[in-house]
């Protein structure tokens, strides 16, 4: 496990005027503040938007409750916004079983009282400066992990070992009161690696598989923390008096919101909506960051266990229907970019509803499951159109909305930063994945029909993209691949909906469309 072993050193100091009305005592339930400093538009990093502006109202732009840590010499470390003290290092890998268990066999410190954590008491570690990874890579050598390494020691999982550099889930004692794919015992983890919280295995392995390995922070102190108290005004509004926040009681759905009038919105027009809203007398509602919209999940229920959305009946949300029908409930956009390969084109969103992915089987037959579980924290394109992404996306095929809902919030111990840092370099190298540029509303227009194949050396067939590449955003979708469905699908290795040179062809099947085979195993 890598630590940096480099003193504590501050945020960058930048201009700050605090929120009205948004002191609060202090709180049993803390929501360290993301300690994401940069704005991005629906692509790349921008200057911080000023109030009016499109995108203003991100993450960046309202600064919480800052993290702050102490070292305290023997092996632990203090959290001192929320008064948890942790393992400074998880060690090897365990079970989950071995994880339960070995809680009160540690010793680090001299103290006796460790536990493993519950979701929203590891979740509170998760740092959004860190920058998600391509999990086809191999090379962890520019990364940004989703946690301080000045004070934890973090692994990327090893290539060496048969390991994807995503495969360093840490383990929590929340389980889901539901199964995931198709059955499965599952237990919510949080993921340093690529910025997510998932459910993992944590029943009986499949026979002839190993147990999935976790790493594990133990902690201790603190034992109130994660627990809501909800408070209903009776205006409209609900306050969480362990955390200082005030809710709307009603998300975007029942307010009509969007242009549908159904409460669906891209990452711009979330912003903007929550931004402007005038409800219940205040007008400083603003879209939440993900630390503070994970806060009020209750991992207790689910559409399948309580027929009702992961949240309490304090609440309420509306119902949707999934791609098949059924009946389930939305994902909630937050203010939180989830950068990527340096961009900024995706924002975090916390599933309410089933997290569902399209798991294909050995006969190469597509399943919608429930593959994450209702209180997962992942990301969408923040604009786009959904119809692009027909199989999800990632290892497990990631259902993509792009149009989620919203449930707006105001309070809590939150300042608005006016300025930030300058802005990074362009990162070098070839043209990003991700989706297609878009303004603040919603997908850009099509740019005009390059005349014939980019990049081509004289007396060769042009490379695979190049030829097929119809709208010059340098990969081939679905509409412009020239093969069956299947070969597509078994093409798309990252399953994100897009063939990038590296997916092509072998060179000599590049005039044509690529032959079909046995569909790939997901991972």
């Amino acid at each position: 496990m890598n630590r940096r072993n480099r003193p504590f050193t501050a945020f960058l100091v930048v201009s700050t005027v605090l929120v009205s009305g948004s002191v609060s005592p202090a709180q049993d339930y803390p929501i360290v503040d993301t300690a994401q400093e940069r704005c991005f538009d629906n692509r790349r990093e921008i200057e911080y938007p000023k109030p009016g502006e499109p995108f203003f109202g991100q993450d960046a732009q309202y600064q919480g409750n800052e993290p702050a840590y102490r070292d305290n010499g023997d092996g632990t470390i203090t959290d001192r916004v929320t008064g948890l003290t942790w393992q400074e290092d998880p060690g090897a890998k365990k079970t989950w079983d071995e994880a339960v268990a070995g809680a009160s066999a540690c010793r680090v410190g001299g103290y006796d009282d460790w536990r493993l954590p519950s979701i929203q008491e590891l979740y509170s570690l998760i740092l959004f400066r860190g920058e998600d990874v391509d999990p086809q890579s191999t090379d962890t050598s520019n990364l940004t992990p989703f946690i301080d390494t000045d004070y934890f020691a973090f692994s990327y999982g090893d290539p060496a070992k048969g390991e994807r550099i995503i495969d360093s889930q840490m383990a929590t004692s929340t389980k889901y009161v539901s199964t995931t794919m198709g059955g499965n015992e599952t237990m919510f983890g949080v993921n340093f690696a690529d910025g997510r919280i998932k459910g993992y295995p944590a029943g009986s392995p499949r026979p002839g598989r190993p147990a999935k390995g976790f790493y594990v922070f133990y902690v201790r102190g603190n034992s109130a923390y994660g627990k809501n108290d909800f408070h209903d005004n009776g205006d409209g509004t609900i306050t969480d008096r362990a955390t200082g926040l005030t809710w709307t009681k009603l998300d975007s759905g029942h307010l009509k919101a969007g242009g549908n009038k159904d409460g669906t919105m891209n990452w711009g027009e979330a912003l903007r909506w929550a931004e402007g809203l005038q409800y219940a007398g205040h007008s400083d509602w603003r879209l939440p960051n993900v630390k503070e919209l994970q806060s009020i999940v209750d991992y207790t229920r689910s559409p399948d266990t309580t027929r009702s959305a992961a949240i309490d009946p304090i609440f309420r949300a509306t119902p949707i229907r999934d791609a098949q029908g059924n009946v389930d409930y939305a994902f909630y956009w937050s203010s939180t970019t989830h950068k990527r390969m340096g961009g900024g084109e995706t924002a975090a969103y916390v599933a309410f509803g089933r997290s569902q992915g399209w798991m294909r089987d050995f006969r190469g037959r597509y399943a919608l499951l429930d593959v994450h579980g209702a209180g997962s924290q992942r990301s969408d394109p923040k604009a786009g159109d959904p119809s692009q992404f027909p199989r999800g996306r990632g290892p497990q095929g990631d259902v993509i909305r792009i149009f989620n809902m919203v449930r707006p919030v105001r309070g809590g111990d939150v300042r608005i930063r006016r300025s930030g840092p300058e802005l990074a370099p362009a990162p070098p190298g070839p043209r990003r994945e991700g989706p297609r540029p878009a303004g603040p509303m919603g997908p850009a227009k099509p740019g005009p029909r390059r005349p014939g194949p980019r990049h081509s050396m004289r007396g060769q067939p042009p490379r695979f993209v190049d030829r097929l590449d119809r709208n010059g955003d340098g990969r081939v979708s679905p509409r412009e691949f020239d093969g069956p469905p299947q070969a597509f699908d078994h093409l798309d290795a990252d399953q994100d909906g897009y063939l990038t040179e590296a997916e092509a062809p072998h060179r000599q099947n590049q005039q044509g469309p690529p032959p079909g085979g046995p569909p790939r195993r997901r991972r």
